[in-house]
């Protein structure tokens, strides 16, 4: 790779859709920390320029003086500019016991909706915006990271927090960086890509009608045009959570299925049919390409390289759960072993931006272009004493989708042996309390699923 290709390159396809989602948006990536002490700031400022040493992607600009062709370039490390605020200054909402909203949720949901990248001027942008809150807890501090979600996907945000851990314990400097990562499309294998003409074309058809034919989750407020991420959080004790992994492994079925089809039956029960009235509904099931990249990338390998597969299910009154995750499971480990979340990346990208230019195409023009979203695997997270030596309570690793997307994303952790998601709503399109209703006809139906006696 020559100096100059070092320093600089355009966007790939699939960086180039999350470019035209994200002033929308959709796509702004947030990394929160609550930490139980003061932070030092010019050791959270050493640590970061330290993941950009090793990250030269975190270290680039978006330059989009040319809106068809916009680019990455690097930029000088003394750039970064780290923003110190005290939240006792800030209009927050005031803490919420009943909806769950403390100051730090309060302080994630800010985040996802600071939107630099949405302003056309300037043309030039950093991809990392982080923030210092300074808590009205004096034992509190939140730390913020905003990623611009083309250079940081889930598996990214994740390994970036174990490596900032260890920089800021002092067990880990990090490394030199290699450049700038190339693209997703770059790196699919030649076989794994291909797909004829006449085949793409049929596919973009089919994903069209199974969109203009699938339900939604009931809009509360589809009219407003000014719209916001929240958070809410779906969390199973640990007793709940082994017993779900184990029906999951017993019955060959991943943890996503049962999410998702959790979701779509407590969306279809909340609609109180009188009935055996089915509705379809669509599922996002996000899949981590590093491992199927020619050469294969690992988590460290920052950027975004998840690929999505779309698939839709009738849903009818009185269906079980794993009798649903079960077709969850099957359709889109099917479209796996057909290459699908390699070779249809680019159909997928493209009505994206469809979707984007012209929402009249979705239910109501919310942009809704399906029920959840959900990832094939869950990220492990067990508590260390680099946590402890830090101080890090708690955190939150989720990304906005206001603009086009799901009604909700589900960003799931086993933490300590429980599951805790944060599940990501656009508002007001959905309201706290629907949703909140809504996880919690999940919950139930995921506990007791675990005790029923379905047939395996």
């Amino acid at each position: 790779m020559s100096e100059a290709d070092a320093a600089a390159r355009p966007v790939g396809g699939t960086e180039y859709s999350w470019i035209r989602a994200v002033p929308g948006g959709t796509g702004i990536t947030v990394l929160a920390l609550l930490l139980s002490r003061p932070v030092c700031l010019p050791l959270l400022q050493s640590a970061l320029r330290r993941l950009q040493a090793s990250h030269p992607l975190l270290l680039a600009q978006l330059t989009t003086a040319s809106a068809a062709h916009p680019s990455f370039s690097l930029t000088d490390p003394s750039s970064l500019s780290l923003l110190s605020l005290n939240a006792s200054n800030l209009p927050l909402p005031p803490p919420d016991a009943e909806s769950g909203i403390s100051p730090f949720h309060a302080i994630l949901e800010r985040e996802l909706n600071q939107n630099p990248w949405s302003d056309p001027s300037p043309d030039r942008l950093p991809l990392l915006f982080p923030t210092v809150y300074e808590m009205p807890d004096p034992a509190r501090t939140v730390v913020a990271l905003r990623f611009h979600t083309a250079v940081c996907d889930r598996s990214a945000a994740a390994a970036l927090l174990k490596e900032l851990l260890c920089i800021m314990s002092s067990a880990g400097t990090g490394g030199p960086g290699e450049g700038l990562n190339r693209e997703i499309e770059e790196l699919i294998p030649r076989q794994d890509a291909w797909k004829p003409f006449w085949a793409r074309g049929k596919d973009l058809l089919g994903y069209s009608l199974n969109g203009l034919r699938a339900s939604t989750l009931r809009f509360e407020d589809a009219g407003s045009h000014v719209r916001r991420s929240e958070v809410a959080r779906l969390v199973l004790g640990a007793d709940a959570t082994e017993k779900l992994l184990t029906e999951c492994k017993e019955r060959a079925i991943k943890l996503c299925g049962a999410i998702s089809a959790a979701a779509m039956l407590a969306s279809h029960a909340s609609k109180k049919f009188e009935n055996d009235q089915y509705e379809t509904y669509s599922v996002v099931t996000l899949i981590d390409c590093r491992k199927y990249l020619d050469p294969v990338l690992h988590e460290h390998n920052i950027g975004f390289y998840h690929s999505a597969i779309i698939n839709t299910h009738n849903i009818h009154s009185g269906e079980g759960l794993w009798e649903v995750a079960k077709r969850c499971h099957d359709s889109y480990s099917n479209a796996m072993n057909n290459k699908k979340h390699l070779k249809d990346i680019g159909e997928l990208n493209f009505l994206m931006c469809r979707a984007i230019e012209n929402p009249q195409l979705t239910p109501s023009s919310s942009l809704r272009t399906a029920l959840i979203s959900v990832f094939e695997e869950p990220v492990i997270h067990d508590s260390s004493k680099l946590q402890e030596e830090i101080g890090l309570d708690d955190y939150f690793g989720c990304a906005s989708v206001h603009g086009v997307g799901p009604s909700i994303a589900v960003f799931d952790t086993i933490r300590d042996g429980k599951l805790d998601c944060a599940c990501v709503y656009p508002s007001p399109l959905h309201s706290r309390k629907q949703i909140q209703e809504l996880l919690e006809d999940m919950v139930r139906i995921l506990t007791q699923g675990t005790v029923n006696d379905e047939s395996k």
